[in-house]
């Protein structure tokens, strides 16, 4: 894989960079801007050595929100930055050839073309003949096979840019863990999680299952998960997991009647519920003070920590377990590695994030690549 330092030429070349700028929008503004200040590295790199930066992207899932904002916010870090409110064709050549050495263009939303996410070859060569480089510096979507991620890099000589690398680097030292080691896999839905798992029991001393995925193990265990989230899985595939003895479970959890869910004192109506104490008429939305003190006790024996998803229902407010995780990780020395939007909102909210090793700006991509040591954007690269 070639990296963008090994560009031969570039002065005046114009360079496409497939970039992170999927940044949160509130009221037109750039609320959060992790990602964005992560993707100035190679944009930087580029414009120093005077090429022509052209910089796709996406924000947002449907396809609506515009990157202006973004691109906005980005012209505050950097300097010589341009939007063009399309993606390709005419207007989009036209401001790229207007473009100045060392000048940076952020194109309209990628996802506003259907073709994008279809990866759709007539797209793609569209995005292509915008330049005559392709740097993919966008982990976050690398798990994704769309047009810009999979297709562009067939049809350039393409180089891995500076973030990506970091990215790459990281994960795959995440992967060979100095011992003891711990990690800790939040958020929901079995099916995307099982690869990783196995994974990481292979070469973890602990894994602790968290967050709505643990309500399938729970379940599996023989615990009442009353009304809570689970994901159907098939509970052969659980059990599996569960035999083996480097798996840590939730001991206890906080738990509200179902029929209080939506209630304005959510918090009000929550209890704390032990190990089968779970009644068949309630939701487990985070975990007791006993998973807590049990999982930062840990913290402190560990030299590595891995860490990917909420412990909780983070969107409805219960970061109690989330906040006191990060809080334990940021205080045990451990080389610590983390990811997953929430889990980076934490940090972020409580001023933490220069405590902590490495934060990925891939939450899905963190975990596939964890689980398989490569992605289709990264493999395209050659």
């Amino acid at each position: 894989m070639r990296s963008v330092r090994d560009i031969p030429v570039f002065e005046n070349i114009p360079i496409l960079v497939r970039a992170a700028l999927n940044e949160p929008l509130q009221n037109g503004v750039v609320v959060d801007s992790f990602r964005l200040s992560r993707a100035q590295a190679t944009l930087r790199f580029l414009a120093e050595r005077h090429a022509r930066v052209v910089v796709a992207s996406h924000i947002g899932d449907l396809g609506t929100e515009s990157l202006k904002p973004v691109a906005e916010a980005l012209g505050r870090a950097l300097r010589g930055v341009s939007f063009c409110s399309s993606t390709i064709g005419e207007e989009a050549r036209a401001a790229i050839r207007a473009l100045s050495p060392g000048g940076i263009l952020v194109l309209e939303n990628l996802r506003r073309n259907h073709g994008e996410t279809a990866n759709d070859p007539v797209f793609a060569k569209e995005l292509a003949a915008l330049a005559d480089v392709f740097v993919e510096d966008s982990f976050d979507t690398c798990h994704r096979a769309h047009a810009s991620i999979v297709g562009v890099p067939t049809l350039l000589p393409s180089y891995a840019g500076l973030l990506l690398e970091e990215e790459i680097a990281a994960l795959s030292g995440a992967l060979a863990p100095k011992t003891p080691a711990l990690a800790v896999i939040g958020g929901a839905k079995f099916g995307t999680k099982e690869a990783v798992l196995e994974t990481l029991l292979s070469v973890y001393t602990h894994v602790f299952v968290g967050g709505a995925l643990a309500n399938d193990f729970l379940k599996a265990a023989g615990q009442e998960v009353g009304q809570s989230l689970v994901s159907g899985a098939d509970p052969a595939h659980i059990k599996k997991l569960l035999a083996n003895k480097k798996l840590i479970l939730p001991i206890d959890s906080l738990v509200v009647p179902r029929a209080a869910m939506g209630s304005m004192d959510l918090r009000g109506r929550a209890r704390i519920a032990g190990f089968r104490e779970v009644r068949n008429d309630e939701v487990i939305l985070d975990h007791g003070p006993g998973t807590e003190a049990l999982l930062a006790g840990l913290a402190k024996k560990m030299h590595t920590i891995l860490w990917n998803g909420p412990l909780g229902n983070y969107e409805n407010g219960f970061t109690d377990a989330t906040d006191g995780f990060a809080r334990a990780v940021a205080a045990s020395g451990a080389r610590s590695i983390v990811g997953g939007g929430d889990t980076v909102a934490s940090i972020e909210n409580l001023g933490l994030l220069p405590r902590f090793s490495f934060v990925s700006t891939g939450g899905g991509a963190m975990l596939e690549f964890l689980a398989k040591g490569t992605l289709p954007g990264i493999q395209v690269l050659g």
